[in-house]
């Protein structure tokens, strides 16, 4: 079983490398033909990696381009809604219906309303599924599917051991109620929040060790979103607030400090209540920058074969592609550590606010 699973993942890092040689040993001009290497943009290569899209690319072969259209959905003040695939753009560079995507200016990467001279006239209401919404989910469905199928294990399966997923997940369930729900909030209130803690863990979980798999319908960089982990510290932050005892409140209004901590500048107040900002900001910036950080490396050491190849020549590119390949499934072996780091630090640090607010004075 673990030769298995070690010669999947190394398949996996196979075809991962292969797909960014691929994709970035052609980039697009202007005009939509391709280019070779000598005119290679490592910039913006590695920007278009990690950042959303209106369209899930999956390989490049000569001129022909594979990728999967996604629902574009707007609404505009002159045209109200508009529901359309992505492939009406025609790899962003045609207007449809008076939209079009913007490549440069203050509107880079967005959708624009356009007149029939071309000129900006708005921006719509974009509520279109991006390929980070799409990956969401993609997430969503393999965690249904694996928890369905570990709730119909463990009920048929009453007072047995333990067998397949349910043997696999239960003890990183108890883990998280024992080890970091208990300790945190305490043993009489724990119960309420663990199924948000629970859910919170391996949605990021999962994104994180999805997004390492460069293979369709997997890949998208969902926590590497930071639109994502504001979400997910907005949805701790709430449940912080709202259940905040009086005790809580106190310490963040009326602190047990010297009065000249209080008066007449309140500091202690101010800082008290900076806090309840600064905690779900770390907690959105921590998640987005560890996971962005590992596929923007990756994207750079694959990047440094072709910077080479166009400065010095294809002799240079093949013989600094053994170090970047090297330090690439290197970064990528990180990176799986990482994901489950950051799932734990992500709860855990949740887990610590909510025994905050909730804590009696002693």
């Amino acid at each position: 079983m673990i030769r298995i699973i070690r010669s999947f993942i190394l398949i996996l890092f196979a075809v991962f490398l292969f797909a960014e040689v691929g994709r970035a040993s052609e980039t697009n001009s202007p005009e939509g033909h391709t280019e070779t290497t000598k005119n290679f943009e490592a910039g913006k290569y590695v920007i278009e990696h990690v950042s959303d899209a209106y369209e899930w690319h999956i390989a490049t072969f000569g001129e022909t381009h594979i990728s999967i259209p996604l629902p574009i959905i707007l609404h505009s003040s002159e045209k109200g809604w508009n529901f359309f695939m992505s492939s009406r753009f025609h790899h962003g560079h045609e207007t449809y219906n008076g939209f079009r995507i913007e490549h440069d200016g203050e509107h880079e990467g967005k959708i624009v309303e356009v007149n029939e001279t071309g000129e900006v006239i708005g921006v719509p209401v974009d509520l279109s599924i991006t390929k980070t919404v799409a990956g969401i989910f993609v997430s969503v469905f393999v965690l249904m599917a694996i928890f369905l199928s570990i709730a119909k294990s463990a009920k048929k399966n009453t007072n047995q051991a333990p067998k397949g997923l349910q043997n696999l997940f239960e003890p990183i369930i108890l883990f998280i109620r024992d080890e970091v729900a208990k300790p945190a909030i305490g043993e009489k209130k724990f119960e309420k929040f663990l199924p948000f803690l629970l859910t919170a863990f391996f949605f990021i979980l999962v994104n994180n060790l999805l997004g390492l798999i460069p293979i369709f319908p997997f890949g998208a960089n969902v926590t590497g979103n930071i639109a994502v982990t504001l979400v997910l510290a907005l949805f701790t932050f709430f449940i912080t607030t709202i259940n905040g005892n009086k005790h809580y409140w106190k310490e963040i209004y009326n602190p047990d400090v010297p009065w000249w901590l209080k008066f007449p500048i309140p500091l202690m107040p101010i800082v008290e209540l900076s806090g309840l900002i600064t905690k779900p900001f770390v907690l959105m910036v921590r998640l987005f920058a560890n996971m962005m950080a590992g596929h923007l490396i990756v994207t750079v050491f694959v990047s440094l074969i072709f910077i080479f190849n166009s400065l010095m020549g294809v002799e240079a590119g093949l013989g600094v592609s053994p170090i970047s390949i090297a330090f690439s499934v290197f970064i990528l072996l990180l990176d799986v550590l990482v994901s489950f780091i950051q799932a734990y630090v992500f709860t855990l640090l949740s887990a610590l606010y909510f025994g905050m607010a909730t804590s009696e004075h002693h």
